[in-house]
């Protein structure tokens, strides 16, 4: 079935070309840390596209982020994840979007959670943005994996980014990597 899907999209339709331009990354030292921030973001890009490999000090709880320092209520989110033998769905409006429930291990066990995160459209002060996330985790055989949008309320361009574990610290090692997409 993917593959008709596939091959209908292919046919006429024009080809789409992008490139990933490293915008900054940031690693947590030893101690861990409570957030991490992403700064002064340019606005020469289409969307922004946010990596993460984690582990906190909470175990599995979920990661979120802020944008621009608004902590209002201006953010809704929905969920959809599985764990190989059930399914599941959330939603949410809150002072946070929802970047997935990454950790994996905690506790210093070096078994990390990753999440690739689009954010569409950064920089247009015409509409509000929107949030999309790819994440997973491996739990010795039971991992989950999840497919989450998301919605920050403003017209304001996104010129920063935090990252924070809803309870405890980002263990060392951690890392977080900004990407700009340039697209036509």
């Amino acid at each position: 079935m993917l593959n008709i899907i596939a091959g209908s999209l292919s046919t006429g339709v024009a080809p789409v070309t992008s490139s990933y331009e490293s915008i900054m990354t940031s690693v947590v030292a030893g101690g861990g840390t409570s957030y991490i921030e992403f700064t002064s973001i340019p606005s020469t890009y289409t969307h922004l596209q946010v990596r993460l490999i984690n582990d906190t000090s909470a175990g599995d709880i979920n990661i979120r982020a802020q944008f621009n320092g608004d902590t209002g209520g201006n953010y809704s989110w929905h969920t959809m994840y599985g764990t190989g033998t059930a399914a599941y769905s959330d939603f949410n409006g809150t002072s946070s979007t929802y970047y997935g429930s990454l950790s994996r291990g905690g506790n210093g066990s070096g078994i990390f959670g990753v999440s690739v995160v689009d954010i569409l459209d950064y920089k247009n002060t015409n509409k509000y943005k929107t949030v999309r996330t790819l994440a997973g985790k491996d739990a010795n055989g039971s991992g989950i994996i999840w497919l989450s949008s998301g919605l920050w309320q403003s017209t304001n361009a996104i010129t920063s980014i935090k990252i924070y574990p809803e309870s405890g610290n980002f263990n060392q090692y951690s890392s977080f990597a900004l990407y700009g997409i340039k697209g036509v």
